[in-house]
C-alpha cells in the first residue's frame, strides 16, 4: 500500500524520523551532545548549529563542554543555550563553556514527558494535515475524471490505513521515550 503513495509515505516517514530527531534532543538527566542540536547561534548574521563552529565534549557522564574556534563566539554560544529551552545555565570560563546536567527531579521528569507528549502530538497534526493534502490531491483528481469514484474510496482506505500506521508507530517512540525518562 505504501507503494501506491510514494510521495504522501515519504512526509510521514519524514515526519516521524524529525520527531525522533526532537527526542533526542530531550535533555533525560545525562550529557548528550544532542541536546544542541536544536540550537543555533547567530554567527557573523546567520544561524549556525554550535557543532559547526565548536567542538563538544562529555568530559563526564553529567557534564558537556564547548570549545568554540574562535573565541569572540564564546558570548554568542552562551546566548544562544540561555535563550533556548534547555533550562541549563552554562559556565563560562573564557575558553570553554560547560553544561552540568542535573540530576533529575520528579517535577523535572513530569515536564520533560509533558514535552515528549508535545512533540508526539505536533507529529500527529503533522501526519493527519499529510493525509488531507492527499486527499485534497485526489478528490481534485476525481473532479477532472482522472479517477473515479470506487477509487477515491479505496485511496481514502488507503490513506486512512497508512496514517493510522503512522500514528500507532508515533504513539511507539513516545511510549519509549517516556519509558526512557522513567527510567533514569
Amino acid at each position: 500500500m505504501a507503494d501506491n503513495y510514494p510521495e504522501f509515505t515519504g512526509k510521514m516517514k519524514k515526519t516521524t524520523e524529525v520527531l525522533s530527531s526532537q527526542f533526542d534532543s530531550v535533555r533525560a538527566g545525562r550529557a548528550n551532545s544532542a541536546v544542541l542540536d536544536q540550537i543555533k547561534v547567530e554567527y557573523y548574521g546567520t544561524p549556525t548549529p554550535i557543532q559547526q563552529i565548536a567542538t563538544v565534549a562529555t568530559p563526564d557522564p553529567r557534564t558537556l563542554t564547548i570549545q568554540p574556534w574562535d573565541a569572540s563566539s564564546l558570548k554568542l554560544i552562551e546566548k544562544a543555550i540561555l535563550e533556548s529551552e534547555l533550562g541549563i545555565n552554562p559556565q563560562n570560563d573564557g575558553k570553554v563553556i560547560r553544561l552540568v546536567f542535573p540530576q533529575l527531579t520528579e517535577e523535572r521528569r513530569k515536564d520533560l514527558i509533558k514535552q515528549v507528549k508535545k512533540y508526539a502530538e505536533e507529529a500527529k497534526v503533522a501526519i493527519r494535515n499529510i493525509r488531507r493534502d492527499a486527499m485534497e490531491h485526489y478528490k481534485n483528481q476525481k473532479k477532472k475524471s482522472e479517477i473515479t469514484e470506487d477509487d477515491l474510496k479505496d485511496i481514502e482506505k488507503d490513506l486512512q490505513k497508512l496514517t493510522d500506521d503512522y500514528i500507532k508507530e508515533i504513539d511507539a517512540i513516545a511510549a519509549k521515550k517516556e519509558k526512557e525518562l522513567m527510567a533514569i
